[in-house]
């Protein structure tokens, strides 16, 4: 070992020795962010990590084994039509409705199968940023205008940063591009039976995370959301079995395990993780493609959950739960985001950046905020960065896509979040 090998060990076990033994344990505010960590993400794997995360990993998994890398590469690789790209990418959200953390599987999954750099943060974006309920709940509650400019900004946003993250990275892009020209095409399964396929993997991944909030439309979905993610399952099982060669008794058994937990007081989130369960153990159990889906979504979720619920944990040291304080106090973040400077701007697109939103509560938060002085930029600036990135998802990112991009990715969406603000707040 060499002594400079030895001098940065020592440096970093003497800092760590100091860090442990000046901890300001039996500090009020030291004590509450301890609490508001763990209370954090004890809600994040209770609320987030099965409905969400565990569909999206299984979506994930299905894109790496049963979508042709020819069919990505046609529609959203580096050589791919940017109008078609950038369009599909673009209004992804409006479908999905996914926080930062759950677009994470999804982004990984078509990035990891050849889409363009470009395309894949268009998506990344758009997907937690364009939420349709999100959107209206934004007007209702905190007015017309920056309901509308969130919905304009994040449509905007998206395609913006695509083509930005394309040119800086062109070269590696053109690269890409010419290797995937060289690619023989592969054998394809009917578009049809992956599409349907995928459209019931993404109706159980939406409807079983449908908030409350809204009227009309929005609350009946809300009221038989179960029913619907219900549906989507049956219709994914009846694609499994017909199409993939799924023994046919294995749904038989995780229906009847979900009807066998629904007389449980553990309500539907018990009969949905029942069945999921047996639903991996009967798709992990057969040979073929099945067990590949299967150990290609178990490879996304070793590879993002320690991640995520380590940011969170963070995240929640640092600022809390809605509501609640952390390590900073919410006292200084209200004073430095009043007015609408550009200075006030810029921190509320930081301060958004590496907050966690989880979907739809980016909008009480906000309402307190403005309620406490904030001024309409920086709150259309925080709307626009928050819900589409956060300190867990950069986390993920940068094991995904590098430290390079993840940090040029991150500065476009701080970087346009406040000029937006900046120019909105003096505006109205």
């Amino acid at each position: 070992m060499t002594l400079k090998t030895e001098a940065k060990a020592l440096a970093t076990g003497i800092v760590a020795f100091a860090a442990l033994y000046h901890l300001p344990v039996g500090s009020a505010r030291f004590d509450g962010a301890v609490h508001e960590a763990l209370a954090l993400t004890r809600w994040y794997a209770r609320e987030h990590v099965l409905l969400c995360l565990v569909p999206a990993f299984f979506i994930a998994g299905g894109i790496s084994v049963f979508v042709s890398q020819s069919s990505v590469m046609k529609y959203l690789g580096a050589g791919a039509r940017k109008v078609v790209a950038y369009g599909v990418a673009s209004v992804s959200g409006t479908v999905l409705a996914v926080c930062s953390c759950t677009v994470l599987p999804l982004f990984a999954g078509i990035y990891g199968m050849g889409a363009g750099i470009g395309p894949a943060t268009a998506f990344l974006y758009s997907g937690p940023a364009i939420n349709a309920l999100a959107i209206i709940l934004t007007a209702r509650v905190l007015g017309v205008e920056i309901g509308v400019a969130r919905a304009v900004g994040a449509v905007v946003f998206s395609v913006v940063i695509g083509l930005v993250m394309h040119f800086v990275f062109r070269r590696d892009e053109r690269e890409t591009a010419l290797a995937q020209a060289a690619m023989p095409e592969e054998e394809t399964r009917p578009l049809l039976q992956t599409g349907l396929t995928f459209l019931a993997m993404v109706a159980v991944l939406v409807f079983a995370n449908w908030g409350a909030g809204g009227s009309g439309f929005f609350a009946v979905v809300y009221g038989i959301k179960w029913w619907l993610a219900g549906a989507g399952g049956v219709g994914l099982a009846y694609a499994l079995v017909g199409w993939y060669g799924w023994t046919w008794w294995k749904p038989l058994v995780a229906v009847a395990a979900g009807a066998l937990v629904s007389v449980w007081p553990g309500g539907p989130v018990a009969v949905f993780t029942t069945v999921t369960v047996v639903f991996a153990w009967g798709v992990a159990s057969q040979e073929g493609e099945l067990r590949e889906w299967f150990e290609a979504s178990w490879g996304f979720g070793k590879q993002i959950l320690p991640l995520l619920l380590a940011g969170v944990l963070v995240a929640g040291l640092l600022l809390g739960r809605p509501g609640q304080e952390g390590l900073v106090p919410s006292g200084w973040i209200a004073g430095l985001v009043g007015g609408n400077s550009v200075g006030a701007n810029l921190f509320a697109a930081v301060s958004g950046a590496f907050m966690y939103f989880a979907t739809l509560t980016e909008v009480p938060i906000l309402e307190g905020l403005l309620g406490s002085g904030m001024g309409q930029g920086p709150a259309l600036a925080l709307l626009l960065a928050g819900p589409a990135v956060s300190l867990p998802s950069i986390l993920v990112l940068r094991a995904v896509m590098g430290a390079k991009r993840t940090a040029v990715f991150i500065a476009l969406v701080v970087a346009l979040s406040a000029l937006t603000g900046f120019i909105f707040g003096n505006l109205v």
